[in-house]
């Protein structure tokens, strides 16, 4: 069994740093790691500054920091930190109150009712799974992007 890593209580100047990155340069999704497996909660933060995301790693306790493929010569080489699942909802616990954008939104949705609609054991049952559909929906719904898309007419 692995063994996994407690996310640090941040300071709230912390935790206002990190909601700032979040929201700027990050996201709160849920994501699928594999076709047909069920969504999975994930923040993470892009940047090109490795040691910016070293810090946050540190700071937070938790997490992983991968290289972005550079797919042409003049683009910057970037690295992104992620955090999921268990890990991930206790960072947004500390993060919410700071956040300031849609993703504050994101957040309150998803320590509201992902646990609740999670279960460990990855056991559903059909109102269970119904339930969590519309959960994701209105989640994916936070999105101002999706929203401009979905309310453009095709000329």
């Amino acid at each position: 069994m692995a063994i996994y890593k407690k996310v640090k209580k941040l300071s709230p100047e912390e935790a206002a740093y990190i909601a700032g990155l979040i929201d700027g340069e990050g996201t709160i999704a849920l994501t699928r790691k594999h076709r047909g497996e069920y969504r999975q909660l994930m923040v993470s933060i892009s940047s090109t500054e490795p040691p910016l995301l070293k810090y946050v790693k540190k700071a937070i306790g938790a997490g992983r920091i991968t290289n972005k493929c550079t797919h042409q010569a003049n683009h910057t080489p970037s690295v992104t930190y992620a955090i999921s699942n268990r890990q991930a909802l206790a960072l947004l616990e500390q993060v919410r109150p700071y956040l300031k954008t849609y993703k504050a939104k994101r957040a309150h949705l998803i320590l509201r009712s992902y646990i609740r609609l999670t279960p460990r054991n990855g056991k559903y049952t059909l109102a269970l799974l119904k339930e969590r559909d519309i959960f994701i929906e209105k989640f994916l719904r936070l999105n101002p992007r999706r929203q401009i898309l979905a309310t453009e007419s095709p000329d």
